[in-house]
Order: structure tokens, then sequence, then C-alpha cells
């Protein structure tokens, strides 16, 4: 099915395609049958994570690939710099290379020298590169592009899942202890019902494969109906929002 749809797709008798299915089988499907926008190396995953500023940081890539050049990091940054801005609606979005320090001689040498090349793009004025920042930045929204090899971007994603869902089990244990904690539970309820919802990847959708010529939205391997609504819709919005062309247009140049 995943190959019809695909086919499907590139003979132009669909606009966007959702999946829940393999990433692997998706990546290669997409990348085979669609193909990537031309000067792309490698298509990235590129998952919105909500954070502390109320808005959304979009991290690519997340696992389709696991060992990268700074070549295929210069990519993401670029593609997500402009999926934020076009689809997110984001003006000058902030980029930051996830490392495990900010100086600018952390990390690998393929970090370090990803970190030189957009700290040069950053000067031509072509992308708002803020630098390298650390784990325990990601959610307090001091960025709008995380950028990451899959390897460590899966990882990320990952833990701020597990994260979540214990920090949403222990609240509802605490709320749930005595009449008192019951008591302040109904009280505090719409907000934590609020923050359910935006920790909630049902009301995202997916993730789009931004570096295929098509849109192509990998939805979670486990999306109910709500999911698929949401990933639909996020389809629907990704191929309106020109992001593909300015993808095009700029690695064009």
């Amino acid at each position: 099915s995943m190959v019809v749809g695909l086919k499907m797709l590139a003979d132009g008798q669909g606009d966007a395609f959702v999946s829940a299915g393999s990433t692997g089988a998706l990546l290669t499907g997409a990348t085979l049958l669609v193909k990537r926008v031309k000067g792309i190396r490698r298509a990235a995953m590129g998952p919105e994570l909500p954070n502390k500023a109320g808005g959304k940081t979009v991290l690519l890539d997340c696992g389709a690939n696991a060992e990268c050049t700074p070549e295929y990091l210069l990519q993401f940054a670029f593609m997500g710099s402009l999926y934020a801005e076009h689809y997110m609606g984001v003006k000058s979005p902030k980029v930051a290379l996830i490392n495990n320090g900010a100086e600018e001689t952390k990390g690998t040498s393929v970090y370090v020298e990803t970190h030189a090349q957009l700290k040069e793009a950053a000067e031509k004025g072509e992308i708002n590169f803020i630098g390298n920042i650390e784990g325990r930045d990601v959610p307090q929204g001091v960025c709008d592009v995380i950028v990451a090899d899959g390897f460590t971007g899966n990882i990320l994603l990952k833990t701020v899942e597990g994260v979540a869902i214990f920090f949403m089990s222990e609240f509802k244990r605490i709320l749930n202890e005595n009449a008192l904690t019951k008591v302040a539970g109904a009280i505090v309820k719409p907000g934590m019902r609020a923050l359910k919802h935006r920790m909630d990847y049902t009301e995202v959708g997916g993730a789009p494969l931004l570096g295929i010529s098509k849109p192509c939205i990998k939805a979670h391997g486990s999306s109910d109906a709500r999911a698929f609504r949401s990933a639909i819709k996020q389809a629907i919005n990704y191929a309106s929002s020109g992001t593909i062309e300015k993808i095009a247009e700029k690695l064009g140049k």
C-alpha cells in the first residue's frame, strides 16, 4: 500500500502522502519513487516539539540518517529554517546545533566543522544561526530549529516523549492521592488538560520528510483516528505552504 500510494503521489494522482508505516520503508520509497529535491543529498524527518515559550521547535533529523556529514547537517539547517518560516510562520527562525556544550570546539569533528559552516552562512546573512545548544535548552524555546544527526535526534525525541509521559502520569498519581489533592486536581484540571493537549502527538500529526520533492508525512506508528486526522491536516497545510518550492529555490542557489 505504501508503494502504491507513493507511485500515485509521484504520478500526480495526489498532492500529499501520509503513512504510519515503517520509517525506513517510507524514506526509501519516497527517495526512490517520489525523488528528493534537486541538490538535496539526504531527506530528513522534522517533528515539532512543544517548548516553554509557547511555540514549537522543529528537530531534524530525528532518525532518517544515523550518520551525517557536515554537508548533510548544513542542508538540514536550511531546510528546517525554511520549514519554520513558511509552514510554521516564524519570521527569521533561530537555528541551533545540538551538542554536548555551547563552545564552538565541542563535539565530534563533524559537529565542529558543521558549526564552522553554519557560522559562515550566518555571517553572509543566509541563515539565523545562534550556535550550539545543549539538551537542557531544547524545551526552553531558545531556538526554532534544532539540527542533529538522526542518531542523536532520535534519542533526543524519544527522551522528550518518555519524560512527558512520566511527568503526566506522576501528576495524575499525585492529584489522586487523597481528598485534598483531588480538590486541588479539580482546580488545576483546565490547565492540566491544556498541557496534555500541547504534549499530545495525536494533535501534531506527524513529521514531514523534508527534502522530498512532494509532501510526505510520517505519522506515529501507534496513530489513532485523531492522530491521522491531524496528520492529514498537516499534509494539506504543508502542501499549500510552498515550503518545498522554497527549499528547491534556496538549494538551487
